[in-house]
């Protein structure tokens, strides 16, 4: 992917800066003002340190945002990139949904900037340009930090490294000192989805109900029509009519237990997570094709051999078929694929047995790093949870004081030491540390087949 084309900030914005000393990118942020309105003093939500003061407005593009600084700040500022993606409009209670969830960069002493994002759907880079907008709101209106640490989680992860890249890149001022990800989708939209397409398809060979046989029929790779009516309900219902997925295996049909097997050693995905993948491969897919990629297909599987079936042979005979147009791809890829070209501290954490971003997705950033001669700027830590949105207090704390001892000393991380502070940081953040310094993810292409 091409560099964007970078510009200098608007006059008044860039005398600004530098009066307050803050380094920043010259990149514009499209759709941005050279001043944002001041945010507004507001009650705390849920989860917040008693003594906290939030701050709340909408920037000049629109998005929502929330700012939260602690009563004992240690004047460092956490910017955060929320999962997702959600569809349709946004509103400004997901901020509270976000910092209740991440209260624990409060507790631990940083102020925390997240927004919204100004608009639904799977578009990374203008949630980039956002995310990096409501840091210069809490520089304008709040402080200078003396360090920012830009923090993204599940499909905010790729948010978070894409916003590096446009803000913290090769050779230019970086307006961040160093990212870290958390259970991350950051293989790129282009093949962290492929596996996506193959639920669709084997599941429609094994159930043949969405859509059913009397319904209009469509490519699986378009999610749904546009003018489709079909609900999370109503596919909930088909999920469970076929396959089950919410009773127990003694209460499933053998006919039930038999597809489910079979759709679950096929494409390598845990039971539990069949409905969520299946409804994000309609109305994720729905978004891309038709507000990103213009009705054309990013998606193809007209190669791929599936296996792990009772017959390998009759279900790739049957299985729908579909070649991926070229211009759709790098349509999308252009907006949601990343580079690695990241010139800051990165570290990941990632669960193991994530059942929503698969842990493989971790070597595809770790090439897409190395590729781009970044390699040494990444540390990888994984840690032994079977969850994705959240994996534990002090296992958070001691990843940003790694990153902190990184950038301040030079100290690279290793696992062995994020597990060793993660071990410290329970005496005040409590147990939950399951670092595993010895582990390695499998390349992409064990949990996908791969595309040519």
């Amino acid at each position: 992917m091409p560099f964007p084309t970078w510009q200098r900030f608007a006059l008044p914005l860039l005398l600004a800066t530098l009066l307050t000393g803050c380094a920043q990118n010259p990149s514009t942020i499209s759709g941005a003002a050279a001043t944002e309105a001041a945010p507004q003093t507001s009650p705390c939500p849920k989860g917040t340190p008693d003594s906290a003061r939030c701050l709340r407005g909408q920037d000049s593009a629109g998005a929502f945002y929330l700012i939260v600084v602690p009563a004992q700040w240690n004047q460092m500022l956490v910017v955060h990139a929320h999962g997702g993606p959600s569809l349709g409009e946004p509103k400004a209670s997901r901020a509270d949904e976000d910092i209740e969830r991440w209260a624990i960069t409060v507790r631990a002493g940083y102020a925390w900037a997240g927004s919204v994002f100004r608009q639904g759907g799977v578009a990374v880079r203008s949630a980039a340009e956002d995310t990096e907008r409501v840091r210069r709101i809490f520089v304008q209106h709040v402080g200078q930090p003396t360090r920012t640490l830009l923090h993204g989680q599940s499909w905010g992860a790729s948010v978070a490294a894409k916003t590096a890249e446009l803000y913290a890149g090769p050779g230019m001022r970086s307006s961040y000192d160093a990212v870290l990800l958390s259970s991350g989708v950051l293989a790129g939209g282009t093949r962290s989805y492929d596996f996506r397409l193959d639920l669709r398809v084997v599941y429609q060979f094994l159930c043949n109900n969405h859509p059913r046989s009397d319904e209009p029929q469509y490519p699986l790779w378009m999610g749904l029509p546009v003018d489709s009516k079909l609900t999370p309900a109503e596919l909930n219902a088909r999920v469970e009519d076929c396959l089950a997925t919410r009773k127990p295996a003694a209460q499933r049909t053998p006919e039930q237990a038999r597809k489910l097997k079979t759709l679950v050693d096929v494409i390598k995905i845990p039971e539990s997570s069949v409905a969520s993948h299946l409804a994000w491969a309609t109305w994720h897919f729905q978004d891309i094709v038709q507000k990103r990629t213009q009705g054309r297909n990013p998606f193809s599987n007209d190669q791929v051999r599936y296996s792990g079936s009772p017959d390998d042979a009759a279900l790739n005979a049957a299985v729908l078929r579909y070649s991926a147009d070229p211009a759709a791809v790098a349509r999308f890829g252009e907006d949601v694929d990343l580079t690695g070209r990241i010139a800051i501290p990165v570290l990941t954490v990632h669960g193991i047995d994530d059942p929503t971003a698969f842990v493989e997705l971790e070597s595809a950033f770790r090439q897409t790093m190395e590729r781009a001669g970044n390699g040494a700027r990444l540390v990888q830590v994984f840690s032994d949870h079977n969850t994705h949105s959240y994996l534990s207090d002090p296992t958070y704390v001691a990843l940003f004081d790694a990153l902190n001892l990184w950038v301040e000393r030079g100290v690279k991380p290793t696992p062995a030491s994020v597990a060793e502070g993660c071990k410290r940081a329970e005496a005040t953040f409590g147990a939950g540390c399951k670092i595993r310094a010895d582990y390695q993810p499998a390349p992409l292409e064990a949990r996908m087949a791969p595309r040519r």
